[in-house]
């Protein structure tokens, strides 16, 4: 039998399984991502999370050997470019498991680019907080704020939709109020047309507002999210910069460049700086162990 050192941690309660496994050790693969996310049979997440250097994955060629390499596997085995939350609940890993000092930033690989996670203090619970600088976004080809539908239980008719790139696919929906974002039954895949090759996540916003806070203007949406790979989480990283993204472009000019984002799971910020966006959150590493494999 293999046992496996793992660490829990969690973003605004978009949760994770985390190896750290600096050499490469570790046969990775669907099946071990699998048993790890299920939440009756394993230990249960969102996703699971290696810290390794990039050198040690057929992933990582390109990247200097020696860099941080974030491996994210979807709940479904399936592997992912990247994940917002999960890059902050790594931040916190590297800290502790390789003692990095994340005090003037890091930067690691991903298999959508490098990012860069630096270390922001504490928030008035007590958790870290980081930023992740999440690189260049790109919105759909459109001239009416739109370029696909989007079809969702409890969601009638068929809404229009932006797709958004923000180094792994969105696609954002606008809803009218509050009433029909809560009626939304995210059981199942939302259907995104014209189907996306490789399939995305679907995020659907409403807007609350805003506020100017220290001299600055904030905008304010609520969002909810169906991960591929993983089903409805309780926050994507990834998600929320789409949907502030997406909900500045269709606000137009003068719009905010910062926004804060409610998910079910709690608050991240996003910050928009030209065409690179920023994500800020806590992460929180809420306990580990030792796991056994049953194969």
């Amino acid at each position: 039998m293999t046992y496996l050192r793992f660490t829990k941690g969690h973003g605004t309660k978009n949760d994770f399984v985390l190896l750290f496994d600096e050499r490469g050790e570790i046969d990775l693969n669907a099946d071990v991502a699998r048993f790890l996310c299920d939440r009756r049979g394993g230990i249960g997440g969102d996703g699971v999370i290696r810290a390794v250097r990039a050198g040690a994955l057929e992933a990582g060629k390109g990247y200097d050997p020696n860099m941080w390499f974030m491996d994210y596997w979807n709940a479904d085995g399936s592997l992912s470019e990247m994940c917002g939350n999960g890059a902050r609940v790594y931040a916190a890993l590297l800290e502790r498991d390789a003692g990095e000092d994340l005090s003037e930033g890091l930067v690691f690989a991903t298999r959508g680019g490098a990012r860069a996670a630096k270390s922001l203090g504490q928030n008035e619970f007590g958790e870290s907080l980081y930023s992740i600088a999440m690189g260049e976004w790109r919105l759909g080809d459109s001239r009416d704020g739109f370029d696909s539908e989007v079809f969702a239980r409890g969601l009638d008719p068929v809404r229009p939709a932006l797709s958004v790139n923000v180094g792994n696919p969105h696609h954002v929906v606008a809803l009218a109020h509050l009433g029909e974002l809560d009626a939304l039954d995210l059981s199942a895949p939302p259907v995104v047309k014209p189907t996306p090759p490789n399939g995305s996540n679907v995020e659907f916003v409403v807007t609350l507002g805003g506020e100017t806070r220290d001299g600055v203007d904030r905008g304010r949406i609520r969002m909810r999210v169906h991960e591929r790979g993983s089903g409805e989480t309780m926050s994507c990283g990834t998600g929320a910069c789409a949907a502030a993204l997406a909900v500045r472009s269709w606000a137009g000019e003068g719009a905010p460049d910062v926004w804060d984002v409610e998910v079910p799971g709690g608050l991240v910020s996003v910050v928009v700086t030209g065409s690179h966006v920023t994500l800020e959150g806590p992460a929180v590493l809420v306990a580990e162990g030792e796991v056994k494999l049953p194969f």
